[in-house]
């Protein structure tokens, strides 16, 4: 397990509570196991605003009867044992940070409840909340299943048992009512809430499996017109399971305090199996099923492996990773400038193409790099580079020349076009990206479409530019969807600069799709050219085909490429400024 999520009891039971007096809408994430409850605990996603950053997290974490039951391959009718239960739910504040909600399903006979709630409150549980139908109960989402309520004074008796038994004001317990699931009408659930608020409850859960929000919506509007005395303090909770189109915004302002995400984590687990299960065994080996899984190492990571063995620390939090330039090829358009010499050795404001690119590296301490040389390769000179001569440049392309450094590609690496100039700052941002297969792209074709060029790879991003109702851009959906020269100009979102990063898992799966499309003797996409025909960037669409998923770092203006005499012309302009200012790309 992970040691980073150590939390006592005692410090994490009131965290519900202080969460509640934000007055914001309390996020909380179903769990069923540990490494589920990792998840929840430390997912999240940001973006960027018209204000500024936005982070989005879980607030809390749901213990789910429903999920711990069919994790174990049982029905929700409350035959998994609570000892069993409490083993699930130590197993998930073990590795956890954030406060927990039990689902205490109808909480037993009130003896047992007492028990359950005594238990739950020494293990740093914030909350349970139980249902008021009689036990055994039958989950409230499948229709035509029987659910018989339990009396409301009755129920209302075993909650008084249970907060008498309590020893802190930390732990809640929250009546669920399961009127509208068993089909009776809006005065019932009103008046049972009643009820169960004069018992003492310390918040109300109202349940429904309408398609819609209509039902849980007129229960907050009557709740919030109970007298003051009897609701202050008191949280309201729903859970969007079946009315899945309201949005959060939309329950808090309805006067909602938590909404429960009740069993998305398993319903998603199941579902991803299943289809990795069935790839398998269609294509009888389990290549066409990686895409679909976590990397071995993402697994190790999250429950603390790495932390144990210390492997590749070092080479992971480092920043010097290897960085492999191609500069192999001869440049036809330029062989007056260049006058025999390579591409990288062309002479821009008194130092060479190659000698700006090194400085750039050496300044965010990057300084293992390696260039591949080919055409005159006997003029290229720098100092603080290793060379690697690819003899066979002419019937490649600058992917042949990058596994010709196939060594430096183990344990993550950097790949830049030999014809590209950065300003500094791009480096840190591409460095920090924790993805596995990074492509810095520019937004540019958003907006402005010059001349299009064969020489330019354009990009389509999976999640196209477009209005959404909440103007976020968020980190996690920059995922490329299609990469190479014979995007239309009209259609690319952005254009790739040929700066890449690769993890030690991006880097293998490079590796293994170039391979395979060896032995399948795959060729261009584009053409019927053979596999050593294919460029860098038709190797990261096969990537993309097979289902890998690369990602984008979006960047506007700060680079420079050299393909026309005039960019040199621009280059020698801009490099006499001090320092010199990269308004747009060429």
């Amino acid at each position: 397990m992970t040691l980073l999520n150590n939390t006592l009891p005692e410090q994490r039971r009131g965290k519900l509570k202080s969460l509640l007096k934000r007055g914001a809408l309390v996020r909380v994430l179903e769990a069923h196991n540990g490494l589920s409850g990792i998840l929840a605990n430390n997912v999240c996603v940001e973006g960027e605003t018209e204000n500024g950053p936005v982070r989005h997290e879980y607030d809390a974490i749901w213990e789910s009867s429903l999920t711990d039951s069919a994790s174990k391959g049982h029905p929700d009718i409350e035959v998994i044992s609570f000892d069993s239960r409490l083993a699930t739910i130590s197993e998930i504040l073990a590795v956890t940070s954030k406060p927990m909600i039990v689902d205490g399903d109808t909480g037993g006979d009130p003896n047992n409840f007492e028990y359950m709630v005594s238990k739950l409150e020494r293990a740093g549980v914030s909350a349970v909340i139980i249902e008021d139908k009689v036990f055994p109960k039958r989950n409230s989402l499948e229709t035509g299943a029987q659910q018989t309520l339990e009396d409301p004074q009755i129920f209302a008796q075993k909650i008084k048992r249970g907060k008498k038994i309590l020893m802190t004001d930390d732990f809640l317990i929250i009546a669920r009512i399961e009127s509208l699931i068993a089909g009776k009408d809006m005065d019932v659930a009103i008046e049972r809430a009643k009820i169960y608020l004069a018992a003492g409850v310390d918040g109300i859960m109202i349940h429904s499996k309408s398609k819609q929000a209509d039902e849980v919506l007129e229960f907050a509007r009557r709740f919030k017109a109970f007298p003051p005395e009897l609701i202050k303090g008191k949280p309201l909770v729903c859970v969007p399971t079946t009315y899945n189109t309201i949005t959060e915004d939309e329950l808090a302002e309805a006067g909602f305090n938590i909404a429960i995400y009740a069993n998305h984590l398993l319903r998603s687990a199941y579902k991803a199996m299943e289809e990795t299960a069935k790839t398998i065994l269609s294509n009888q080996r389990s290549f066409e099923a990686d895409p679909q899984c976590a990397p071995v190492r993402e697994i190790f990571s999250t429950v603390g492996f790495l932390d144990v063995k210390k492997k590749d620390e070092e080479n992971e939090l480092s920043t010097n990773v290897p960085v492999i330039i191609p500069a192999a090829g001869e440049d036809p358009v330029l062989k007056e400038q260049l006058k025999g010499k390579p591409k990288a050795m062309l002479d821009i404001a008194g130092k060479t193409l190659i000698q700006r690119q090194i400085e750039v590296l050496n300044h965010n301490n990057l300084t293992d790099i390696t260039v591949i040389t080919g055409y005159a390769a006997d003029q290229m000179k720098a100092e603080g580079v290793t060379f690697i001569e690819n003899k066979n440049y002419k019937k490649g392309t600058s992917l042949q020349s990058i596994l010709s450094a196939k060594d430096k590609l183990q344990n993550g690496w950097l790949m830049l076009y030999a014809d590209i100039f950065l300003q500094e700052h791009i480096l840190p941002k591409i460095l920090s990206c924790k993805e596995d297969i990074v492509l810095v792209v520019d937004n540019a074709p958003q907006y402005h479409q010059g001349e299009k060029r064969d020489t330019l790879d354009y990009v389509i991003s999976k999640h196209k530019s477009k209005p959404t109702r909440r103007k976020i851009s968020f980190v996690h959906e920059n995922i490329v969807e299609k990469i190479n020269s014979q995007v239309n100009l009209e259609n690319a979102t952005h254009e790739f600069i040929g700066l890449a990063k690769f993890s030690k898992t991006g880097g293998e799966q490079f590796l293994q799709t170039y391979q395979d499309c060896i032995q399948n003797h795959e060729t261009m996409s584009q053409t019927t050219d053979p596999v050593f025909r294919m460029s860098f960037t038709d190797l990261i669409q096969k990537m993309i085909d097979r289902g890998f998923t690369v990602n984008f770092l979006e960047i506007h203006q700060g680079w420079l490429e050299i393909h026309q005499p005039e960019d040199i012309e621009l280059a020698n302009k801009l490099f006499y400024q001090s320092p010199p200012k990269f308004s747009h790309s060429v």
